[in-house]
């Protein structure tokens, strides 16, 4: 009994100690895990939300609210996400983002098309559908410029998936 009661003893005077300034692996294994998993900011996502038409030929318009990259971009009526249709440009193909100039296209695009009205109509892609990774695949102009020569003219970088 004596021994119990010492190895007992032991134990909370191990204890005490880990709680006085002293922190158990224990606690920085579990805080290193929620600082890792936990407090990780989300995964930047598009923000387009409205239904894709899935026929060729159907005309869409309104303000370019968001550039996903070179080549992809939400067009909308409102400010609202739930009413932007997410396009990937039917006449140009720039590099993806982590590909080498993949952020040059995407501001490229900023610059021609951001906040400016456009017109686009749907078209099949080399698939023969309408949509593509959750895009519709459209060529847009803004007035009666296409976007994708307006990409060329500015001497955005092409090529990429």
């Amino acid at each position: 009994v004596g021994q119990v009661r010492a190895r007992h003893a032991e134990k909370e005077g191990r204890r005490r100690r880990v709680g006085k300034g002293r922190v158990s692996v224990r606690t920085l294994f579990i805080a290193g895990g929620l600082a890792l998993f936990g407090f990780a900011p989300p995964a930047l996502a598009d923000p387009c939300e409205a239904p894709l038409p899935n026929q060729a030929g159907v005309q869409f318009s309104g303000a370019v609210r968001y550039v996903g990259d070179g080549d992809s971009l939400c067009v909308g009526k409102s400010a609202d996400p739930n009413t932007w249709i997410e396009v990937r440009l039917a006449d140009f193909n720039a590099p993806e983002l982590h590909q080498n100039r993949g952020a040059q296209g995407k501001a490229a695009l900023e610059r021609v098309a951001l906040d400016r009205e456009v017109t686009c109509t749907t078209v099949r892609g080399r698939s023969g559908r309408v949509i593509s990774f959750d895009r519709v695949i459209a060529r847009c102009r803004v007035g009666s410029q296409p976007i994708g020569d307006m990409l060329r003219q500015a001497g955005a970088p092409e090529g990429g998936n």
